[in-house]
Order: C-alpha cells, then sequence, then structure tokens
C-alpha cells in the first residue's frame, strides 16, 4: 500500500504518526503516540497562564487602590517570601501522602474554591480595607505553587529524552496563555470609554463585559478546566504505562522470569524511593553551604538577589505613578454615588494593568522566539548577560530625567519582557559549567531563596524610603535604581571572569564534574 493510501486510510503516516503529531511536529520533534498527551499539556498551561494573567491585574488593582497601596504592594513581596516557608512545607507533606492525580486535581480546585470565596468577598462592604492584602498574599502563592506544580507533573509525565523535545511545544501553550490572559484582563472589564480629557461625560459612558466578582468566576473556571485535563491527562498516561507493562510481564513469563520481574520491579521502586530520601536530606543539608563556600555560586546567588530588587523597585514605581494617574483623572469629576466611583477606579485599574501586561507578554513571546536565540549565538553569554541591566539603567535615568508614567511605561514593558525572555535563558546559561551537584543543590537555594530575599530587600527598602524617611519623590526611587543597576553591571563582570577560571580548571582536570573543588579563596 503507498504512503498516500495509508493516510488516506487510517490518518498515520509511514512512521506511524497521527496527523496530529504531524502538525505538531512544525514546531518540535513529535514522535508516534505522543501528541494528544503533548496537546492536552499544552492547552492546560495555556488555560492556566491565561487564569493566572486575569487574576494578576485584578490583584494589582485591587491593593493600588488602597490608602498607601504602592507601599503595601511591596511589603506583600515581602510577607510572600515569608508565607512559602510554610506553604510549600505543608503542600511537600500532602505530596508525600496522595497519588499524582489526586495531588495535582486536588491542589488545583483548592485554589479554584479560593477563587470564589474572593470573588464573594470582595463584594462584601468595607472588604476593601483588607481584601486586598489577603488577595495579593493569596496570588502570590498561588502562582508560585500551581505554575511550579504543573511543571512538575509534566516532568513526571515525560523522561529526560522526551522532555528536551515536547516542553519547547508546552512553552508555547505557556507564553500565549500569558498573553491571552492579559488580553482579555484589557478588554473584558466594565470600564470607562475614554479618558477624562474630554469631559467628564466619559464616567457615565462605560464599555467591556464583566465586574471585578466576574473575572474572577472566569479564572476559575479556566483554572477548573486545568484540573479536568489532568486528570485526563493521567489517566491516558496510566494506561498506556500499564498496557507497556503488561507486556513486559507477558514477555517475562513466557521465559519463566514473571516472579523475577515482579520482585526486580519491586526493589527498583524501593531503591528509588531510599536514593529520592537521600538526595532531599543531602539537598537541604548542602545548598546553602555550597553557594557560600564557592565565590562562583555566591556571585550568581548575589546576582540573582540584585535583578529581583532591581525589579520589585520598579514595580513600586510603576504602582505609585499609575495610582496618581487615576486618582487625577477621578478628582476630576463629581459621581452620582460612591458605586459609580469604585466600579470607576476599578475598571482603570484593571484595565490598565491588563493592558500593561498584555504588551510584557507579547514582547516576550517576539524575544524569546527571534531574539534570544540570536543574540546567543552572535555575542553569548558576554553580551546577552548585559542587555537587561543596560536596559534597566537606561529606563531609571529616564524616569530620573522625566518622572512620568509614559516614560516608566515603556521601559518597564521592556525591562519585564527583556527578563522574561533574555535574562530567563541567561540565569539557566550561568549554571551550564557548574558540577551536577551544584544544579541540583545550589541552584534550588539560588532561584527560590535568594530570589525571594530580593523582593524581601525590596520591601525593607521601600518602608525606609517611603515610610520611615517619607520620600515620595520618584526620583529617587529611579536614582536608587540608577545606582543598583551599576552594581549589577560589575556584578555580572565579575561573574563571567569567575566563570573563565572555573572553566579552565575543568578542563585541566582540577575541578572533577561529580566533586566540586576548590574551596573559595
Amino acid at each position: 500500500m503507498s504512503e498516500a493510501a495509508t493516510e488516506s486510510g487510517n490518518g498515520r503516516s509511514d512512521d506511524g504518526r497521527s496527523a496530529i503529531e504531524r502538525l505538531l511536529g512544525v514546531f518540535t520533534d513529535v514522535k508516534m503516540g505522543e501528541g494528544s498527551s503533548a496537546l492536552l499539556l499544552t492547552l492546560n498551561v495555556f488555560l492556566l497562564l491565561t487564569s493566572y494573567y486575569i487574576i494578576k491585574p485584578v490583584r494589582d488593582a485591587l491593593i493600588i487602590a488602597m490608602p498607601n497601596g504602592p507601599e503595601y504592594k511591596s511589603y506583600m513581596g515581602g510577607a510572600i517570601a515569608v508565607a512559602l516557608l510554610f506553604a510549600v512545607p505543608a503542600y511537600v507533606a500532602f505530596a508525600k501522602k496522595l497519588p499524582r492525580n489526586r495531588l495535582v486535581v486536588g491542589a488545583t480546585l483548592f485554589f479554584v474554591s479560593h477563587i470564589l470565596v474572593f470573588a464573594v468577598g470582595i463584594r462584601l462592604p468595607g472588604s476593601e480595607a483588607w481584601l486586598p492584602l489577603a488577595f495579593y498574599l493569596w496570588v502570590g502563592i498561588f502562582n508560585m505553587m500551581v505554575v511550579a506544580q504543573f511543571w512538575a507533573f509534566a516532568n513526571d509525565i515525560y523522561n529526560e529524552e522526551q522532555g528536551k523535545r515536547l516542553f519547547a511545544l508546552v512553552g508555547i501553550g505557556a507564553s500565549a496563555g500569558a498573553a491571552v490572559g492579559g488580553a482579555l484582563a484589557k478588554w473584558l472589564p466594565i470600564r470607562p470609554a475614554a479618558s477624562l480629557e474630554g469631559g467628564c461625560n466619559a464616567v457615565t459612558k462605560q464599555v467591556g463585559y464583566l465586574t471585578t466578582t466576574q473575572l474572577l468566576i472566569l479564572s476559575a473556571v479556566l483554572l477548573s478546566l486545568c484540573a479536568l485535563l489532568s486528570q485526563i491527562v493521567h489517566a491516558r498516561e496510566t494506561r498506556a504505562k500499564s498496557v507497556a507493562t503488561q507486556g513486559k510481564q507477558e514477555d517475562a513469563g513466557a521465559t519463566g522470569d514473571g516472579a523475577a520481574l515482579e520482585k526486580a520491579i519491586a526493589g527498583a521502586k524501593a531503591a528509588e524511593r531510599r536514593g529520592d530520601g537521600e538526595q532531599v536530606k543531602a539537598q537541604q543539608d548542602g545548598a546553602f553551604a555550597m553557594v557560600y563556600k564557592y565565590r562562583y555560586l555566591t556571585l550568581l546567588a548575589a546576582f540573582s538577589l540584585l535583578f529581583t530588587l532591581v525589579n520589585t523597585n520598579g514595580e513600586y514605581m510603576v504602582g505609585k505613578l499609575v495610582k496618581g494617574f487615576v486618582f487625577d483623572a477621578v478628582g476630576q469629576c463629581e459621581f452620582p454615588n460612591e458605586t459609580v466611583k469604585k466600579a470607576f477606579i476599578s475598571g482603570m485599574f484593571t484595565s490598565w494593568y491588563g493592558d500593561f501586561y498584555f504588551y510584557v507578554n507579547i514582547a516576550g513571546v517576539v524575544l524569546q522566539s527571534f531574539a534570544v536565540s540570536r543574540l546567543v549565538k552572535w555575542g553569548g553569554l558576554r553580551l546577552t548577560f548585559f542587555v537587561l541591566p543596560v536596559i534597566a539603567l537606561f529606563g531609571a535615568v529616564a524616569v530620573l530625567i522625566f518622572p512620568l508614567l509614559s516614560v516608566l511605561r515603556p521601559s518597564k514593558i521592556a525591562e519585564n519582557s527583556t527578563d522574561y525572555s533574555v535574562n530567563n535563558t541567561v540565569r539557566q546559561m550561568l549554571w551550564l559549567p557548574t558540577t551536577r551537584s551544584m544544579k541540583y543543590q545550589a541552584k534550588q537555594a539560588v532561584d527560590t531563596f535568594f530570589v525571594r530575599m530580593g523582593d524581601v530587600g525590596s520591601a525593607l527598602l521601600v518602608f525606609t524610603m517611603a515610610s520611615v524617611l517619607s520620600i515620595s519623590d520618584i526620583r529617587i526611587f529611579a536614582a536608587t535604581n540608577a545606582v543598583l543597576v551599576v552594581v549589577w553591571l560589575v556584578l555580572a563582570a565579575r561573574i563571567l571572569n569567575e566563570q573563565k577560571v572555573l572553566k579552565k580548571m575543568r578542563d585541566s582536570g582540577e575541578w572533577p564534574d561529580d566533586d566540586p573543588e576548590p574551596a573559595k579563596g
């Protein structure tokens, strides 16, 4: 039978791939039998990120509208870091007791129930005094837990070889979901039809479709679909592995080795459990000690803390100027009642942040798709490492000279989109010359603890400058960021120099891959 006949008869090519798998092959190498689960996982993360980026502008709008909202927003970054110290161990405790599907589906629906509680709570009288703080804290935990859970689930579904091929496809779903979520948060909220430049009649002329409560319900529905998709993927993969295992057992039974096979499988699982426990203990005991012992790792930790500090300071400046922009508009008009006024404020904030995240995510997708690989190819790490700090420095200097939202907004879009694309790639590349134990132990400490300490540092800085010293001039914060970025540039140069030393020692055999030496001098 010809190839054409084969495809017309059962929809599969001569290599056994379905039409869906051949179509997905445009993006990455998809083998026979992988298409459906890969597509379901891609749709899953698409809906997850869409849900999150509907919630995120609502979160920012609620807290910025509070008295001293920008300051509270900065402080909550530190509160999230502390809350995660309790939330992560609690999640791990449940993970040890529950099977994969019950853990993932249960945790997702657990967060869905919270969204619905907040959707109701936002309508309660006086909730604006406390709910924005609780919601901001909750979203920070939700983001870390649910997104990390998805990638852990995907890692559990695929082996290393499959992950290298298929995560590129799943990543497209994540990027697209973030962009779509931002777009929905921009266009769906009920908001003023126009700015107040033409007069106060814009207050009563509104466009859009959903209230804040309805936006949260939409996000909860999308997240519920994620739970359903996770269960479907789990069922498919479990069934496929069961069939494969049954086939192996039948083969073993045919040769009289069924009991031996069963014993070997049980022994392998027990060894895996012991190995996992030993690895976790080693990670807990050695991660921070390793970071402090080796100069290169110490520099990477400082870099992670510093770029997070700069970025979070920038977010505070955005909140400060956005609040001024919105309340300047509010002050121009008289509102028929307080309900209309609150709706106007909420709509403007949510729409502004939805628009902001939409452009950040679109720019991030474009940079990741077309710029990152070329930057790395043409200039290597020596060029790529300096892209984000240079952009951040130009942005800080621009705001220092022109402290306007129209100046800060495009600079933060450029900075955040570069962070999500170029800087994220750089952060992974910096670990390539390190040893295996560094990758699996020290990297976890750097990517979690030290990044969150950057948020804590920003909270302390804002508290000191805004609350203790009563500094309200945004130019002072921009100048502080400019100084921090200069330190960042110096630190980047030191990291690259230290990396040269590390590579030379590895090439000469002075630093074995599985036994990191030498100690920091």
